[in-house]
């Protein structure tokens, strides 16, 4: 007699409105050492037993009353991926060429005609129940491939994230000895973010990306970078490059974090009117979150001192963000900041004093 190999780990259902056949099924299955089967001689109740009962083997009749077997077939290949379709050994007393490939069309693994040789079911149920068991072995094992995979890309992402946050504060200090304005920058991004939409879980994270806007400044000379006095006219073509250099740092990322990071780089110096840089890009084709980082970042750096000249007062760097409404800034997120400006002012620098 045939053994059926790992016959116990496979489930089977067998579909057939003439109960007799059912029965000389199971004896067939049950001898061969199969230890579960299921069967149903109701056709209209076949679909839902066989997408609840997911069988690794389906073994049905085709020519059947109130739904025929192509009809079942059909109807569990719409309703179930290709991936987890059971292999599917048919039995017909019809063997015609037509017949056999209309079957295989629907998802038919195999095919038996009426009546059938007991050695010839097992043989076949055989073969087919293995190879059901070497493709979910194989399903299994791709799926924890792929779930390592999505493991040590997201631990290779976290690595480049910290590497970009340290490039980026190792490029604050440059010309910043206190390393204080990426956070400030940061914190007043993200109260601007949050009061333009309170329910938004992307203030949090435009608070933490908004830090590596200047990361592109690790790029850019000394003698350029910390210059006291005003820059030429090349000297200034140097510096922009600042933001594109940033940008190219930070591409490629496959995380949200990354994927913002670079787009704040690469225009938090665009302006409203379209004369900033690099790209020259006017309204809201600058980027929402470049935007609000563009006013936090010029409202911290007039209000502090630069080699090339002292800080503003809190009044004076407010009004030129004022000025600056319509031209270099989104007038509505002048307003967000007019707003908030008081707040933002002392909880930013609570938040640097505590970092």
């Amino acid at each position: 007699m045939i053994s059926i190999l790992n016959s116990r780990k496979s489930r089977v259902l067998i579909i057939d409105d003439e109960p007799s056949n059912i029965v000389l099924l199971r004896r067939i299955l049950s001898r061969a050492g199969l230890g579960s089967i299921s069967s149903e001689s109701d056709p209209m109740k076949a679909v839902e037993l066989i997408l609840s009962l997911a069988p690794d083997l389906l073994i049905i009749d085709l020519h059947m009353p109130g739904m025929d077997g192509f009809e079942i077939l059909s109807a569990v290949k719409a309703k179930v991926p290709a991936d987890c379709f059971p292999s599917v050994l048919v039995i017909s007393g019809d063997n015609s060429p037509a017949t056999r490939n209309r079957a295989l069309s629907v998802g038919a693994k195999d095919f038996i005609s009426k009546p059938f040789d007991s050695d010839d079911v097992r043989l076949r149920v055989a073969n087919l129940l293995e190879t059901s068991e070497a493709h979910r072995t194989l399903k299994e094992e791709n799926d924890v491939l792929a779930s390592s995979y999505r493991d040590q890309t997201a631990e290779l992402e976290g690595s480049r994230i910290e590497t970009v946050e340290r490039l980026a504060h190792a490029a604050e200090v440059r010309d910043d000895v206190s390393g204080q304005h990426n956070i400030r920058v940061a914190a007043m991004a993200q109260a601007m973010a949050e009061a333009i939409d309170p329910s938004s879980d992307s203030a949090r994270l435009l608070g933490r990306v908004a830090a590596l806007h200047d990361i592109g400044k690790i790029g850019i000379p000394d003698r350029i970078l910390l210059k006291a006095g005003p820059l030429s006219i090349a000297e200034r073509e140097t510096m922009k490059t600042h933001t594109t250099i940033g940008a190219q740092m930070l591409s490629e990322g496959t995380s949200d974090f990354m994927r913002l990071a670079e787009e704040i780089a690469q225009s938090h110096h665009e302006r409203w009117d379209g004369r900033g840089y690099p790209n020259g890009l006017q309204g809201t084709a600058i980027p929402l979150a470049a935007r609000i980082v563009s006013i936090a970042d010029v409202y911290d750096a007039l209000s502090s001192d630069r080699p090339y000249r002292p800080a503003y007062t809190v009044a004076q760097a407010r009004e030129a963000i004022e000025l600056g409404s319509g031209s270099l800034f989104d007038p509505t997120l002048v307003s967000v900041f007019r707003t908030l400006v008081p707040k933002i002012t002392c909880s930013v620098h609570q938040t640097a004093s505590a970092a």
